[in-house]
């Protein structure tokens, strides 16, 4: 038997105030959006920005259903979103933040593992990174620089 190790490294910053002036103002837009997210059934509210290499910014916020599996998380909304109106366009980098209305969220909250799947999809076509920063309501940022990052072993169309 053969085991390897696998590490992940991330940049963590105190407060969105110690962040680059552009990531301040792209995880301040994920912060705008998040309050307009449709949480109602989980009471958790995720807003996402995306910055492309055109320049453009796309948002997305979580967006529930009743029937549960037919709801879709933010970041899969703005990545969808991005695809479909910039096609040619590359993610350069996302902000995520989270927030409950029920219970403060002060730890970096990182995108599920659908979401994971969904952007490795984006970074593996683009062959070039997509920065992360991803927080709670408060507190900490944290930093990835790929989503390789995230997920080591990602799933591709190579595999199929």
């Amino acid at each position: 038997m053969k085991k390897i190790t696998i590490t992940t490294q991330f940049s963590v910053f105190d407060s969105i105030e110690v962040l680059p002036e552009a990531i301040q103002s792209l995880m301040n837009q994920a912060i705008e959006v998040r309050k307009k997210a449709y949480a109602p059934y989980s009471k958790f509210r995720v807003g996402a920005a995306i910055l492309l290499d055109n320049g453009k910014v796309v948002l997305g916020s979580n967006q529930e259903n009743a029937a549960y599996p037919s709801g879709l998380c933010a970041e899969r909304v703005a990545v969808f979103q991005a695809g479909a109106i910039y096609p040619e366009a590359k993610i350069v980098k996302m902000a995520i933040t989270a927030a409950s209305d029920t219970n403060p969220t002060q730890s970096p909250i990182p995108p599920c593992g659908a979401c994971r799947q969904s952007l490795s999809e984006y970074e593996i076509k683009q062959e070039s990174p997509i920065e992360i920063y991803f927080m709670g309501e408060v507190g900490e940022i944290y930093k990835s620089d790929s989503l390789k990052n995230l997920l080591p072993f990602m799933f591709d169309k190579n595999l199929l």
